[in-house]
Formats: structure tokens, sequence, C-alpha cells
């Protein structure tokens, strides 16, 4: 067992065992393999390993965690309308999409009460909970504004972190990762758009009153004002998550310019 400081081979070594987790030759051949979200890995890791748990126990909560957001980030992907002429071929990958989320949701529980740790669970349990419900509430569009979609948006990227961070009572890292978590979402969210390329989280926007341009530069203000709080927060920040206020910093500079960027070629 490697000793944890949330360093990048850290990282690589928890995304190898997620990966390994996951990993199933049937589902691999009829959907594409499960993204792990690094940014979301790499502030878990920085929030449990600041902790008094035992190093096995770190690995296990932060595993266990990534499996449920590679769970719910799996259910996403299958779309909600159903084409009549859709090949068999194309119906059975949206099957087995849902049947993957299902199934990597039942590793988390399985390890977790393999070290009897029933407390997490619920934990957990209560966050795709509250997740589900502000799915619902964008799926039945029952928002009022396009800052509204946002804050729900932030709320369904944020909340298992939160939980996890509400749990072992990191108040400081919980708050960046609210904004971080956001943030990043948000930029692939937009990167997307500007390529053309389908945009799940935002497309629901797009359908309603909102103009594109309308909707680039709403998302640019909020990725902003997002960087400019993480910003002040990285610099209070414990000298123990020193590895990630680096990381941080580095992320937030190419992330901002990459952003900038962006919005000046739409």
């Amino acid at each position: 067992m490697i000793s944890l400081n949330t360093s990048t081979m850290e990282i690589r070594h928890l995304k190898a065992r997620i990966e390994d987790k996951i990993y199933h030759s049937y589902l691999k051949k009829y959907i594409p393999k499960p993204v792990i979200d690094e940014e979301k890995l790499i502030i878990l890791a920085a929030i449990i390993n600041n902790t008094h748990l035992s190093t096995i126990q770190k690995e296990q909560y932060i595993i266990t965690t990534m499996l449920v957001q590679v769970a719910l980030d799996t259910h996403e992907l299958v779309p909600v309308s159903n084409d009549p002429n859709e090949s068999n071929e194309l119906i059975l990958s949206k099957q087995l999409s849902v049947l993957a989320g299902d199934y990597f949701s039942g590793l988390y529980y399985l390890l977790l009460a393999e070290i009897e740790d029933f407390d997490l669970i619920h934990i957990l349990a209560s966050a795709i909970k509250e997740i589900n419900e502000n799915k619902m509430k964008l799926y039945y569009n029952e928002i009022n504004s396009l800052r509204d979609h946002i804050q729900i948006l932030g709320k369904i990227e944020s909340l298992l972190i939160l939980h996890v961070a509400d749990y072992v009572k990191d108040v400081t890292m919980a708050r960046i990762a609210e904004e971080w978590v956001m943030m990043n979402r948000l930029c692939q969210e937009k990167s997307k758009m500007n390529n053309n390329d389908f945009s799940s989280l935002l497309s629901k926007e797009l359908n309603v009153d909102t103009m594109y341009e309308t909707l680039l530069h709403t998302v640019d203000d909020v990725i902003k004002l997002n960087a400019i709080h993480v910003d002040k927060m990285l610099v209070k920040l414990p000298a123990s998550q020193v590895a990630f206020k680096v990381h941080a910093n580095v992320k937030l500079k190419a992330l901002l310019y990459n952003c900038t960027t962006i919005a000046e070629e739409g």
C-alpha cells in the first residue's frame, strides 16, 4: 500500500484501482469506457488524506466514493428520448449503460460492507438521493432562470464530495470543492458547445428561450467568478494541503486561459 499524499503517483494509483474495479469484459464491448473525473478524484483525495483515517480506510473511502461518481456519470450518458428507428446494437448499448451504472453502484456497497462502514454507506446514499432530486428539477424544467439552472448544476456536480467532506468534518476543502468542480464542469460543457458537440448539462437551456451567446457569456461569468473565489480560498488553505494548492494554482491559470480563448473564438 502506498503512502497517500495526493501526489501525481498516488492519483495514478487510485485511478488504476478504480479502473480495475469497474472493468467488465462484456460491458467493454458495448459501452464507452467509463470516464473517471480526475479533478474530482484529486480534490476528494485531498479531503480524505487530511483525516486521521488509516491508509487502508483512506483508499477505500476514495475508491468507493469515485465508484458512486462513475455510476452517476454512466447513467447520465443514457439519452432520455427513444428513437423507433434505433438499431438493436444501439438499444442494447443504452440498456447496458443503465445496468453498468447500477453495477458500479453495487460495487461501492460491497466494498463498504466489507469494511463494515455503514455510516459512509448512509452518507453516500443520502448524497445520491439529493443529486437525483436536483436532476429531476432540471428534467421537469422546475427552474426560473439561467442562473438557477447553473446553480442546480453546481449542486449535482458537488453534492457527493460535499457530503463526504461534511462526514470527515473538512469545512475548508468543502468550500473550495463546491466552486472547483463546478468551474471545471462548466468549462468542459462550454468547450463542447463551442465545438458543436452535445452538451448534456446545458442542452435543456438551449431548448428554451435562451440565446446561444447569452448562455455562453453567462457561463463564462460564472466560471470567472468561481475562479476568483477559489483563488482567495487557496491562500487560506493549511500547510497540509500544499499539494492540492500547487495543483489548483497551475490548473486555475490553464483553465482560465482556455476558457478565455474559447470565449474569444466563440
